[in-house]
């Protein structure tokens, strides 16, 4: 499952995979447009795996955060951290 995450997050220069919450995907969606970001959404909910990706982003996520290497890692990419 990791190489499917890692093959739909490549498709463009930002991927938002949405779950259910759908004011906070128009609200990222926003954000990045008028930042001028080229992106894309892919909707878990509509995705027959989409349950099986949410977890295996997740615990993407989670082992490069307990392995130090999420904030270096979104600090190089140029990611505000608020």
């Amino acid at each position: 499952m990791a190489d499917r995450v890692k093959k739909l997050a490549s498709q463009r220069a930002v991927v938002i995979f949405g779950v259910s919450n759908r004011f906070m995907c128009h609200t990222v969606k926003t954000l990045f447009t008028e930042l001028g970001v080229s992106w894309a959404v892919h909707k878990l909910a509509k995705d027959p795996w989409g349950k099986d990706v949410e977890r295996a982003l997740a615990g993407m996520v989670m082992t490069l955060h307990l392995g130090g290497q999420l904030v270096p890692l979104l600090s190089q990419a140029g990611a505000l951290l608020l």
